[in-house]
């Protein structure tokens, strides 16, 4: 962290929404205001690389987004100009290259908290501001930059057995029978694999699906590299995995890990995997 200022019975005006026709709809809220600043090793990495994993955090947390927008969309200059953002070097946004989101958490019988992140860069460094607002006697929020952006914990099980044996099964995917349609999730192996992606932007893996026997063979590999293609979707949209490090196949039944014999034998051969193409 670079930089923190607080506010122990402060207000901020959220955004929720962006700056159009010379006003930026806000939502008043007030209590413990805590706005905190880093610089981060951003080498080779979009905006879209460093918020992704900062979101996902959030949304396990259980907060709901309320805005998330980048540049032009949120409103460029003028939006820029109406959020508080702290002062250089602590802080600094690229006007035609930043990325915002504000959210909301409401447990059951608490005051809700609220919070807005600023992602931005330039050259080589990631710039992240977070502006939290807590009610009284709320609870920390856990969303430093160090924990979840890319390039951190890749000497994880899923990381370690692929690096190992050239390939991993993402166990904790969720499709429903006969679907293409990937669970909400968060899915822990596919944190996993992207900061493993985003640790080194040489790093290249092919996503392939796999499927029981249930069936005929064309529509089991048609059926599998659905999947596999609804895996990759995910890494890129919620993740912010570039496209030119995966790809997406499907085997169909032709490669099982177990007898289709039994149920428990067909449900273990209906996964996708991990193939690791190169590390360098």
């Amino acid at each position: 962290m670079t930089r923190e200022k607080l506010d122990k019975a402060g207000t901020y005006r959220l955004p929720i929404g962006p700056y159009t026709e010379g006003h930026l709809p806000t939502l008043e809220v007030e209590g413990r205001v805590t706005q905190q600043a880093w610089r981060l090793e951003a080498q080779g990495m979009t905006t879209l690389q460093i918020i992704a994993p900062l979101r996902e955090n959030l949304k396990n947390q259980g907060y709901d987004i309320l805005l998330d927008c980048s540049g032009a969309e949120c409103g460029g200059f003028d939006f820029r100009f109406n959020t508080p953002v702290l002062p250089a070097p602590d802080m600094f946004v690229d006007l035609f290259d930043y990325r915002f989101l504000s959210a909301r958490k409401a447990d059951d019988g608490a005051e809700p908290d609220y919070l807005s992140l600023m992602v931005s860069r330039s050259g080589a460094t990631g710039y992240v501001q977070l502006l939290h607002v807590q009610p009284n006697g709320g609870a920390a929020l856990s969303v430093n930059p160090s924990t979840p952006l890319p390039g951190e914990r890749t000497d994880t099980p899923l990381v370690q057995s692929l690096v190992t044996h050239g390939h991993v099964s993402l166990a904790d995917l969720d499709f429903a029978t006969g679907s293409s349609e990937l669970g909400p999730g968060p899915f822990a192996s596919l944190q996993a694999l992207a900061a493993f992606l985003h640790a080194d932007p040489a790093r290249r893996v092919t996503l392939v699906g796999h499927t029981d026997t249930v069936g005929a063979l064309d529509r089991n590999i048609a059926l599998s590299k659905r999947r596999a293609a609804a895996v990759l979707e995910r890494l890129v949209s919620a993740h912010g995995v570039p496209r030119a490090q995966i790809a997406a196949e499907g085997m169909g039944y032709l490669a099982p890990i177990a007898s289709n014999l039994t149920p428990e034998g067909r449900e273990a051969n209906r996964r996708v995997e991990a193939v690791l193409l190169n590390t360098e």
